[in-house]
């Protein structure tokens, strides 16, 4: 409980706020039916001390009255800002009541400034904001949900001119680090006022907020959301606007269409690529944060689906995007770039390498074509067989001249 405080402090309309909340977001149907002394028991907002029922600090901040949330919790305050190009103010939005009226007015801004664009899909017409907006409402609620109330500071909600920033004080709780906070399990903060959010329907049950907010960002072809400004002090996500990327979220809605869902890890490989162009399996397992077998299966699917090819032998293995999904995000010219040098090409470079240097090795050949090891190896036998090259030296000391020197 909060020394001080008592059920006066709580008020009667954020109990109503709080049974709409449940109804609109779905939450816990049972909680419904009861009185507020009730509600706020079930969702263990409130301490017991004989017959009265006195408010702790999540009760406070999900159904205090203003006045006493400025008394009984200083440092709670949350800034919606707009900044401009240049850097100056143009929005500048303080709040210090309870929660929920906090994330309607926050949600409100929001929506009054979130932009679309439309891409057709037959007779469809498909929406592309330029920011998710579930991945700005999870990003969102997350840093109001989880600040350290014990620390002085703001949670701040900042409308930059091509990026969103939403901090709060606080670092990334023990345990939990940039390179593992996708698949890390939850840890709240605040465990009291974490779980009446999940009852009431404001965060899914599985809390796997984080995982919405990458899914959700790069559907819309956008680059993952950022934490790297984090540090012990904050938490900081920078969801990153601009032009909508249009092609790819057509290519990912298609794929919806056709049961063939991308999930998360498939979503972040893709990404990856298009920005890229070529990703191997440490790059894909540090991008997706889990074993190397997760990740090389993953690869493997989205190869077999035909989203990706495969270039090299196992051990030096990468992936490029296959040429029907750079057709489909409207870069077929980038898949001849990306796929490299045809046989005649691959020849043509090894003999002007050796008209260069007096010979070759496979390990040259390999470095030289971007080729895994096995792979230039059958590049310079066929040279060989066919009378451009020569072969001396033996096993691994094998290296390769002109024909007739």
């Amino acid at each position: 409980m909060v020394t001080g405080a008592n059920w006066a402090d709580l008020d009667p309309l954020e109990f109503e706020r709080l049974q709409q909340t449940i109804n609109r977001w779905h939450g816990d149907a049972a909680l419904l039916n009861l009185d507020n002394r009730e509600l706020a028991q079930a969702l263990q907002l409130v301490e017991s001390r004989g017959e009265e029922l006195l408010p702790n600090i999540a009760g406070l901040l999900l159904l205090g009255r203003e006045e006493s949330l400025r008394r009984f919790a200083p440092t709670h305050e949350v800034a919606f800002q707009v900044l401009d190009a240049r850097g100056d103010v143009r929005m500048n939005d303080f709040f210090h009541g309870p929660l929920l009226i906090i994330i309607e007015e926050i949600q409100k801004r929001f929506d009054s400034r979130v932009e679309e664009e439309e891409v057709m899909i037959g007779m469809f017409r498909l929406p592309v904001p330029e920011y998710g907006r579930v991945a700005f409402r999870e990003a969102m609620l997350n840093a109001l949900l989880h600040r350290d109330f014990s620390q002085m500071g703001t949670v701040f909600v900042q409308w930059q001119h091509d990026h969103l920033l939403i901090a709060n004080p606080g670092g990334l709780p023990e345990g939990i680090t940039l390179q593992n906070i996708l698949v890390h399990e939850p840890k709240p903060r605040n465990p009291r006022l974490y779980d009446a959010a999940k009852r009431i329907g404001l965060v899914e049950k599985t809390g796997r907020g984080v995982d919405k907010i990458f899914l959700d960002q790069l559907r819309l072809g956008r680059p993952a959301p950022s934490y790297e400004r984090s540090d012990a002090s904050g938490v900081r996500v920078v969801l990153r606007g601009g032009k909508a990327n249009l092609a790819f979220a057509q290519f990912v809605y298609e794929q919806d269409k056709a049961g063939k869902a991308l999930r998360l890890d498939e979503l972040l490989i893709l990404n990856q690529l298009e920005i890229e162009r070529r990703i191997d399996t440490a790059t894909a397992t540090a991008l997706i944060q889990k074993p190397e077998g997760d990740a090389r299966a993953a690869l493997e699917s989205l190869a077999e689906r035909g989203l990706i090819q495969a270039k090299g032998e196992k051990r030096g293995r990468v992936y490029h995007l296959s040429a029907s999904t750079y057709k489909a995000l409207g870069f077929a010219e980038a898949y001849v770039r990306t796929r490299g040098f045809e046989p005649l090409q691959q020849e043509q470079m090894v003999l002007q390498y050796v008209d260069a240097h007096g010979s070759i090795t496979r390990s040259q050949a390999a470095d030289l074509c971007q080729l895994g090891e096995d792979q230039a190896s059958r590049l310079l036998r066929k040279m060989w067989q066919k009378g451009l090259l020569r072969m001396d030296g033996m096993a691994r000391s094998t290296y390769y001249v002109r024909r007739g020197e």
